[in-house]
């Protein structure tokens, strides 16, 4: 979710390990409910697909890891990364952080910022869905369409409906219905418009991010095959 060209955040909240059950030695781990929060909302968001997995980079060039970076950002100017972004860049393969406040809630910002600043751990369930392989494109598609986060500005089935007040249309597009498909009747169409998603990068407008340098072209494909498949 971050662009590169910041600094990071020292540890701050810690898990614990409990004993589990009587006369036995297993052990589960526990969290912090926030640090918990933050590591499924890091999923949901495709932070995890910039950032890779618990933030340790790796992806791009362009995106830092998020393991390693110093100590100089507070909670505040976090928060102020995540919801109105950091960067814009007009090259479709080097991603910027996108603008998050219209879609991600002030809780949910906190608890990412209490995931990041844990050091981001291995929470148990808190994985991107696995993608399916040998089922077709348009399955497989359906798949990367929640884990790169699209169902989260777009919608379920492409159907839109998340409000983008400081947009011209007032809403983020729909990524199916009548418009969608005249104006994006090609593969070529669809992926070149996820390739290069937008440049807007000013809060309070949301922004997609550059997705060219993150999602390979099988993908890409993939991701078009399902978009073809939602209503008309």
């Amino acid at each position: 979710m971050f662009a590169a060209g910041f600094g990071g955040w020292e540890v701050g909240h810690s898990t614990r390990a409990t004993v589990a059950g009587t006369g036995s030695s297993a052990s589960s781990a526990t969290f912090d409910p926030n640090v918990a929060a933050g590591a499924h909302i890091f999923v949901q968001f495709a932070c995890a697909q910039c950032h890779g997995d618990q933030g340790r980079g790796g992806v791009s060039p362009y995106v830092p890891a998020l393991t390693t970076i110093a100590q100089s950002f507070q909670p505040d100017r976090l928060r102020t990364i995540i919801d109105h972004g950091l960067g814009a860049s007009a090259n479709p393969t080097r991603p910027y952080m996108p603008v998050w406040g219209q879609v991600i809630s002030t809780q949910q910002v906190s608890d990412l910022i209490a995931y990041l600043r844990a050091g981001l751990p291995k929470v148990p369930t808190a994985d991107p869905p696995p993608v399916p392989q040998g089922q077709g494109a348009a399955v497989e598609g359906s798949v990367l369409y929640v884990r790169y986060g699209c169902i989260n500005c777009h919608g379920p089935n492409g159907l839109g409906g998340v409000p983008n007040p400081q947009a011209p249309d007032k809403t983020i597009p729909p990524l199916s219905g009548v418009a969608f498909k005249a104006q994006f009747n090609t593969d070529q169409k669809i992926i070149e418009v996820i390739r290069s998603g937008s440049v807007i990068g000013r809060a309070p407008i949301v922004s997609m991010p550059h997705w060219g340098g993150i999602i390979p072209n099988d993908q890409l494909l993939a991701l078009a095959a399902y978009l073809k498949t939602l209503k008309g």
